[in-house]
């Protein structure tokens, strides 16, 4: 059979549906983002069923990249500038669908636009004490904080690794991820510093050097780039401050016996004034009372004269009469004293068993 004769005004009409189909699309000319503020690092161009007219103009501002995404595949990346969107801008995309150089119809591509500036004042600390090794205490837990600033530098890695297809992407969903990866290098760090703790707190800025080397190629993995980072505080935890103090006082006063009683001493008159001052109660008037609270102010004030100038033979007789004032001898009260501190320190003595120790002890100076 014969296929019939093509009917003229059948094949009339199809050619005009398709004119007006393609009469009605919505073609995009310009593509370009206006930043609102609001701390976005990726935002999806809206096409909603638009297509992007050959020819069409292309505007990426300074802290601006664009990257066109063609069927999944990252196709083009541009950078600041205006382009003239045709087959000659966009050669991968071209080859990738096969494009004839002349053909001149719109297309249909994923465009997406990604925010290059810093993203500043980002925070990072530690919310618990960390543990180091340290060269001077053997090991120490520490506390840390501070900021840092970073930005894309690779749009495509932070396309294919984070980003992905979503319509924006903001700072906010990105914050907690990059303070963890600051958090598990800040150990390495202050390895790789070689700093002890105590030159590591006054030296902040070697510090934060060190870490935002340590932390460079884990931000580069994502396509960011860490533009800056500052260490605003170290510090131990209360309690092994105190015993970083202590260590501190020993070794302004060194080997002499002299200066080390002067320092104990200043360290326990206030209590001991504490004390009488509240009507004999407290260390001052359980364990010494106030005339022995008295007779150790002037031990301390000829032990500070005598430390003033430098003169050890007028040391000697206002130690004596420290021992003949107390009934026996102060050093080996504060020896002992010192001992039993450690031990509380340790945990093997209680604050109370300390207490009632000390207070035995004072009591012998009587």
């Amino acid at each position: 059979m014969m296929a019939g004769p093509i009917n003229p005004l059948h094949s009339n009409r199809e050619h005009r549906m398709a004119l007006m189909d393609f009469i009605k699309k919505q073609f995009i000319d310009i593509l370009q983002w206006t930043e609102d503020g609001d701390g976005t690092l990726a935002w999806r161009f809206p096409m909603e069923g638009m297509e992007i007219q050959n020819g069409g103009t292309l505007v990426v501002r300074e802290s601006q990249m664009a990257v066109f995404v063609n069927e999944g595949q990252v196709a083009d990346v541009f950078g600041p500038g205006t382009y003239k969107l045709t087959t000659q801008t966009l050669p991968v995309l071209t080859y990738l669908k096969n494009w004839d150089k002349l053909f001149q119809s719109p297309f249909k591509s994923d465009v997406y636009f990604f925010s290059t500036r810093q993203q500043i004042d980002q925070k990072w600390g530690t919310p618990q004490p960390i543990t180091i090794r340290d060269k001077d205490f053997g090991a120490v837990r520490l506390r840390a904080f501070g900021n840092y600033a970073y930005r894309i530098a690779d749009p495509k890695l932070f396309h294919t690794e984070i980003s992905g297809t979503r319509d924006s992407y903001p700072v906010a969903d990105l914050e907690g991820q990059l303070r963890g990866m600051v958090l598990q290098n800040i150990s390495n760090a202050i390895a790789g510093s070689g700093l002890p703790f105590l030159d590591l707190a006054a030296n902040q800025v070697m510090f934060a050097d060190a870490l935002a080397k340590e932390l460079a190629p884990h931000f580069a993995k994502i396509g960011l780039v860490i533009e800056s980072l500052t260490v605003q505080n170290v510090s131990l935890p209360e309690e092994l401050q105190k015993i970083l103090d202590q260590k501190i006082g020993m070794g302004m006063v060194g080997n002499d016996m002299g200066k080390f009683m002067q320092y104990q001493t200043a360290q326990a008159i206030p209590k001991f004034a504490e004390g009488a001052g509240n009507g004999g109660g407290g260390i001052a008037g359980d364990a010494m009372g106030l005339g022995a609270g008295v007779a150790l102010g002037q031990v301390l004030a000829q032990n500070l004269q005598a430390g003033l100038q430098g003169g050890a033979a007028q040391a000697a007789p206002a130690a004596a009469a420290a021992a003949a004032a107390v009934g026996v001898k102060p050093e080996d009260v504060m020896a002992t004293l010192e001992k039993l501190g450690e031990l509380k320190s340790k945990g093997i003595l209680t604050q109370e068993e300390f207490d009632a120790k000390k207070a035995e002890l004072l009591k012998k100076l009587v």
